[in-house]
């Protein structure tokens, strides 16, 4: 009975250092200093306005196990929107847009992956913006190949998305502003997550 014991308990032991060191998780934190995030919209039919936001955070873990395996977190500071003009700059903060004193962060969160090349995949998530979410696809373009990734070298990801501005209750100006919102987010991963 005691050798029995013993035996469970350092199989059991055994079972939980392999799991704990073996996950096959390759992390990533997203480099605040080194990330941009470009909302783009069309103006009037014939030209385009854009709306840029500097202070990005997040994180990124991928498996080198399960290709559909991923976590995806993104946090956007809609305060630090900056535009072309001051007026722009105004009217993107304010209530008809991203009210930004009661809705200060939009966020997406990954739900799963499909890798579409040697570098490439689709993400499937939930953006939430103005306390509304809604389920979105990322296109992602990865400068290391997923065969080459260990988690510890720098990695840098290109990736957007469209959405229609309307689901997130943002509906002012619609004979001016476009509909459809492109959003592109150029970002240095370093190695490591919390």
């Amino acid at each position: 009975m005691r050798i029995a014991y013993l035996v469970t308990v350092a199989v059991a032991t055994l079972a939980g250092m392999a799991s704990a060191s073996g996950t096959g998780a390759i992390g990533y934190t997203i480099a605040p200093a080194y990330a941009r995030v470009e909302a783009k919209v069309g103006f009037f039919g014939l030209g385009s306005k854009t709306a840029r936001f500097p202070h990005t955070e997040g994180h990124v873990v991928l498996s080198d196990r399960d290709a559909k395996a991923v976590t995806l977190d993104v946090r956007i500071d809609t305060r630090t929107l900056e535009a072309g003009d001051a007026l722009t700059r105004s009217r993107l903060r304010g209530a008809d847009f991203f009210d930004v004193e009661h809705y200060p962060h939009v966020t997406f969160h990954a739900t799963g992956m499909t890798r579409t090349g040697p570098h490439s995949a689709t993400v499937a998530g939930m953006i939430s913006a103005r306390d509304v979410t809604r389920p979105a696809m990322l296109a992602v373009d990865f400068s290391q190949p997923f065969a080459a990734m260990t988690g510890r070298e720098p990695v840098h990801i290109a990736a957007t998305t469209r959405i229609d501005r309307r689901d997130f209750g943002m509906t002012a100006y619609p004979l001016i502003v476009g509909r459809q919102v492109t959003i592109a987010i150029d970002a240095d991963l370093m190695p490591g997550h919390e």
